[in-house]
């Protein structure tokens, strides 16, 4: 099925935050709901994402429920998917290096270019860091690990130009969305398309799915 992130030109000029409020009416919702390492990480906190776009902007907001919460970092480019944490791949039509976005539930970013896992790492620098727009339902103060459940939201707003695009929309890109928190008391991997690999790995380019600009 051809899934299509939506034009949104009404959301040109507005705040992240009324951009937030605006998403859920206006969206491509996705849910990410794969557990590919049962065995070994079974829990599944519920977890969507909700794309749209302007002329010059892609907007995600991730939606959690689940049972613990942790944010301890608050530099850029820090260990965030050790806390709380949304992640988002992508890699363009016909390109060899794809970008991870990776943010922790206060809205803390993790981001570079690379090949794979290993190969050619280049991390996003603080001016094009500061271009990603963030909002958080919980703030932006850190916190240490608590139990309960807890219901959050993550929303932001990418310059198409972080992912490489300059001028025309692609047709399509293609990308995953994950869920994680790996120094946590509740470890989990989850994601949006299925990865089939023995251990948990989120840098695998080769399982991304495609996406659509309208």
């Amino acid at each position: 099925m051809t899934q299509t992130i939506p034009y949104c030109p009404a959301f040109e000029g507005k705040s992240i935050e009324q951009v937030n409020a605006l998403l859920d009416d206006a969206c491509l919702s996705l849910s990410i709901d794969k557990v590919n390492w049962q065995k070994q990480f079974p829990y599944k906190p519920l977890t969507s994402v909700m794309l749209a776009r302007t002329d010059d902007t892609l907007f995600i907001k991730w939606h959690v429920n689940g049972i613990m919460l942790k944010a301890v970092y608050t530099e850029d480019n820090s260990d965030v998917y050790k806390d709380s944490c949304v992640e988002f791949f992508c890699l363009l039509p016909d390109g060899k290096h794809y970008i991870n976005l990776e943010f922790n539930c206060i809205g803390t970013c993790s981001a570079s270019r690379r090949l794979s896992r290993t190969e050619d790492v280049q991390h996003l620098q603080n001016d094009e860091l500061k271009l990603i727009k963030r909002y958080s339902s919980l703030g932006r103060r850190p916190f240490c690990e608590i139990d309960g459940q807890f219901t959050w939201d993550l929303c932001v707003a990418v310059p198409f130009s972080i992912l490489g695009i300059d001028g025309q929309l692609p047709r399509s890109i293609r990308c995953n969305f994950y869920k994680c928190a790996d120094g946590t008391s509740a470890m989990h991997y989850l994601s949006w398309a299925p990865i089939d690999t023995p251990a948990p790995d989120f840098h695998r380019p080769e399982f991304f799915k495609e996406l659509f600009f309208n």
